[in-house]
């Protein structure tokens, strides 16, 4: 691309912005299960104007725009008395869930490294359900992610086995409210117990849950505890983006004192220049992002959301049923949350998958992992309510159409085309004839995924990764 040599007229530069939306995800329509949690529209012009009356404000400099500080603080302040925290506890705004739990895992090693001081290689212990942003945050911070598989019928975290993992490099324990894969609650409370015990950092990401959950509760639902009413717990990640529908990146890292958020902030006056400091990963940031939450959490208010979440519980009450009916398919697990997953023991899901989107829906497609089979997942949000009844026709009808379709044959081929193979020195090019066998063409995909899934499925999952790198980098090239 090169910019415009005499500039584009307003009119041209939005006509090409939304030639460029046409093949996107259709979610004002209410039929998107996953990234977009739509509030309304009336509630979206709200986060919008607050948004853009604080689009230039920067984030960087708190003495420079002290009404971000203010923002800021009054956020953190609602999100430690949400999550049932006293006076103490003390937190931050950031752009999403992945910032929020890289800081987190970067406050505990920085903590440990004073502590334990003889700790090399600081380990953390990750149920297999655990989100990859804390993988991410390891790859980033040079901390060794520990995986443990999960209860293979509830998939919550199993304590037991966490208890084993636990040795003397182990700094962080990780749970999940609830886990995004499967909607569950871990056990935070024996988790947390086990932290104390061993003197280990306790995290909960309730970045799917935090907002939500309590909502629920106070509907009546069984819902475990998980925040900082429960002894042990250190830090917790909150997303607001997601079921308190602001704009995105909103998300808040709680900590439950000062002497422990400390090792998040990070300073440097090692440079000519003036002295930087940083309570988040972030140094430049729009203030757009934490008025636009404010402005969303005050305009709905309590008793709006309240509300929401009783409409949401009955959606999800509603979808689990019909998916229970449906010949064919199975749920993975009931869920505590509006996060359901299910599968089928003898239709290709990601076929499913396929139909669905045929018609409109979008539906997440998950690979098989540890104990967990292939699935479809959906995140309901307050947009989807009010569709159940055509969600589930829909979606009984492409189970049948689904079954008559041929199971894997592209898979099974290249499988079988690599038994033999060192799987570990698979080449680029190994790859991306291989991505051209499953119909993946100069960087973009087909109509229909189900083959491609199908192969990514079968892999390994060290290879899959690199299988989606490899992707990935041909993919984003210059235009």
């Amino acid at each position: 691309m090169e910019i415009a040599q005499n500039g584009m007229t307003r009119e041209a530069i939005f006509e090409r912005l939304a030639e460029l939306r046409k093949n996107d995800a259709r979610w004002q329509e209410g039929r998107t299960y996953g990234y977009i949690f739509n509030p309304g529209r009336d509630v979206t012009e709200v986060g919008k104007a607050a948004y853009s009356a604080f689009l230039a404000e920067n984030g960087l400099d708190f003495t420079v725009f002290p009404s971000l500080m203010q923002l800021e603080r009054e956020l953190a302040g609602f999100g430690a008395r949400h999550l049932q925290g006293d006076r103490q506890v003390v937190g931050n705004f950031t752009s999403g869930g992945t910032e929020s739990i890289i800081l987190a895992v970067k406050a505990a090693r920085d903590c440990y490294r004073e502590k334990r001081p003889e700790i090399r290689l600081p380990e953390m212990i990750l149920p297999a359900t655990a989100h990859a942003a804390f993988h991410k945050a390891a790859h980033y911070l040079g901390v060794k992610a520990v995986t443990v598989s999960v209860d293979p019928a509830s998939f919550r975290a199993d304590a037991g086995k966490v208890q084993e993992a636990i040795c003397d490099n182990t700094i962080m324990i990780v749970g999940s409210a609830p886990s995004y894969a499967h909607g569950v609650v871990d056990p935070i409370a024996d988790l947390a117990a086990l932290a104390q015990q061993r003197d280990l950092w306790m995290h909960t990401d309730a970045c799917m849950g935090g907002f939500l959950l309590p909502y629920f509760r106070r509907l009546g639902e069984p819902v475990p505890d998980f925040d900082f009413s429960v002894p042990g717990v250190t830090s917790i990640s909150v997303d607001l983006h997601k079921y308190a529908y602001t704009p995105k990146g909103a998300s808040l890292i709680l900590y439950r004192n000062k002497a422990l958020r400390k090792h998040q902030i990070f300073t440097c006056s090692h440079w000519i220049g003036y002295s930087i400091v940083n309570n988040a990963v972030q140094s430049s940031k729009s203030g757009g992002p934490m008025a636009a939450a404010w402005a969303v959490l005050n305009y709905v208010g309590d008793a709006g959301y309240l509300e929401i979440a009783r409409k949401k519980l009955a959606a999800v009450k509603k979808i689990v049923a019909g998916i229970q009916r449906i010949e064919g398919l199975r749920l993975l697990t009931h869920p505590d949350m509006s996060l359901v997953s299910f599968t089928s023991d003898d239709v290709n899901v990601f076929h499913i998958v396929d139909e669905m989107h045929q018609r409109g829906w979008y539906i997440q497609p998950s690979f098989s992992f540890d104990n967990s089979p292939a699935h479809i997942h959906l995140s309901i949000n307050a947009s989807n309510v009010g569709w159940e009844d055509e969600l589930l026709k829909n979606l009984a009808e492409c189970v049948v159409i689904a079954r008559r379709l041929p199971d894997g044959t592209l898979a099974g081929l290249i499988k079988g085309s690599l038994e033999g193979v060192d799987l570990s020195a698979i080449s680029e090019a190994d790859i991306m004839a291989m991505m051209a066998a499953a119909g993946v063409k100069n960087g973009e995909l087909p109509g229909r995924m189900a083959d491609i899934n199908g192969v990514l499925d079968a892999l390994p999952a060290a290879v899959r990764e690199k299988v989606l790198s490899t992707f990935v980098n041909d993919m984003f090239s210059q235009l």
